[in-house]
């Protein structure tokens, strides 16, 4: 016996990849993509915030936790992540 296929099969097919295409690409990543961030990449895209928040301010010594912590706030959210780095225990 020759097994048939059904065109609803394809059709779903069909349509799963029409949704994937049309989702919008600029949407924030989930929550649970910290994982596929490396920790690195992490760190030197808050490092370089960081820098560039202290040079808006002239460099003025005394505000480096806070250029840090402001600069964590701006890379997890601009990566859609859930909040800033986590350290290792």
């Amino acid at each position: 016996m020759t097994a048939r296929h059904s065109g609803s099969t394809r059709t779903s097919q069909a349509e799963a990849l029409r949704t994937a295409v049309s989702e919008p690409a600029d949407r924030p990543e989930p929550a649970s993509r910290r994982s596929s961030v490396p920790e690195v990449e992490l760190r030197a895209q808050i490092s370089e915030a960081a820098y560039y928040r202290a040079q808006q301010r002239g460099f003025s010594p005394g505000f480096e936790l806070d250029d840090w912590i402001a600069a964590e706030a701006e890379v997890t959210k601009r990566l859609g992540l859930d909040g800033p780095p986590r350290a290792k225990t």
